[in-house]
């Protein structure tokens, strides 16, 4: 592990490995060494630099005769995921993601995407992050326990990377549908859906739609690289052919959460709208029962004669005639399913 400058106050750290025969043989790369052992043939290197300032990128991109406009790929902001063939090199932006067990306050979401960029040479492998909340820990794994696929150069890094990433992926998209399916079950519950309800669902629109920029491209990302790699071995070819699959798959499920959850809004907006109308008719059954004593009541107590007309008899008569309207279009309208 070396140290570098501290952009912005923030620790910048290079670290990185080196394979030869499929064998780790040096867990420690310097500075000074990046470029001697990128192109060594006999050897494959890995370097990630953390958040690296651009004088310090520049100079690493310049020891490895790349561009300067490799520079700028890696550290400009708002980049989506692509993959750029150059003369002497690939280079790929993706992004990770992950659901957090909070929303964050300002974003109103859950989901975490962490950008990692890459810049592929025939047998080295840099890694360019912005920050430490994408774990490289996973990929390193992966490539530890891939020794015979090492040897097959820069090619075999790259495939377990971004297969490390679209599993991320897969597992986000699991969690979104869970919880979409959970919301599903809340919606034909027999109570109304309040706020809370309609909040987590925009949250969801919202990561859904943040995750797509994030998922999309992967195709293109994956095509281009399975396109562009020079090696041909037949079996890093499967294997590539099998890490598109997924992410057509992963594509595939995205959109169908997609046209999931936007179902679930205007479902939950019909139900509302049902409900109001059951609301209403209920006021107005209600109102026209009420308005048979009004009316009744209204009726006697005109200073009129009428059969009854100050009598005992008047009395258990307007009463009489209430109680039967009432139950007349109570039974009615409870037959029509107004009430």
């Amino acid at each position: 592990m070396a140290p570098m400058s501290e952009p912005d106050g923030v620790a910048s750290r290079l670290t990185g490995m080196m394979w030869r025969d499929g064998h780790i043989v040096k867990e420690d790369i310097a500075l000074g060494e990046i470029a001697s052992l990128a192109h060594d043939p006999t050897c494959v290197v890995w370097v990630d630099l953390l958040n690296p300032a651009p004088a310090d990128l520049a100079s690493i991109v310049a020891e490895l005769g790349l561009p300067p406009t490799a520079t700028e790929d890696a550290i400009a902001p708002h980049e989506r995921a692509k993959v750029i063939r150059h003369e002497s090199h690939l280079f790929f932006t993706v992004y990770s993601a992950s659901l957090a067990d909070v929303p964050d306050p300002e974003r109103r979401g859950r989901l975490r995407t962490h950008r990692l960029s890459g810049i592929v040479l025939p047998e080295a492998l840099v890694t360019i992050r912005i920050d430490e909340r994408l774990d490289l820990a996973p990929i390193v794994a992966r490539w530890t326990e891939d020794r015979h696929l090492v040897k097959h150069g820069s090619a075999t890094l790259v495939y377990d990377l971004m297969d490390v990433i679209v599993d991320g992926h897969f597992e986000t998209i699991q969690e979104l549908d869970d919880e979409i399916e959970s919301l599903e079950d809340v919606l034909f519950e027999e109570r109304r859906t309040d706020q809370h309800f309609q909040r987590r669902v925009y949250m969801l629109r919202k990561d859904l739609v943040e995750l797509r920029r994030a998922v999309l491209p992967m195709r293109e990302v994956v095509n281009g690289l399975l396109r562009h790699q020079e090696s041909q071995e037949v079996e890093l070819e499967a294997w590539y052919d099998d890490l598109y699959d997924h992410v057509l798959r992963a594509s595939e499920w995205t959109e169908s959460l997609r046209d999931m959850i936007t179902s679930l809004f205007e479902t939950n907006l019909s139900l509302q709208d049902a409900r109001l109308n059951t609301i209403m008719k209920k006021l107005a059954g209600w109102a026209a029962i009420i308005a048979v004593p009004t009316a009744i009541t209204g009726w006697f107590g005109q200073n009129v004669p009428y059969p009854g007309f100050q009598e005992p008899l008047g009395l258990w008569l307007s009463v009489a005639l209430t109680a039967v309207g009432v139950l007349v279009l109570y039974l009615l309208f409870k037959q029509r399913d107004w009430l």
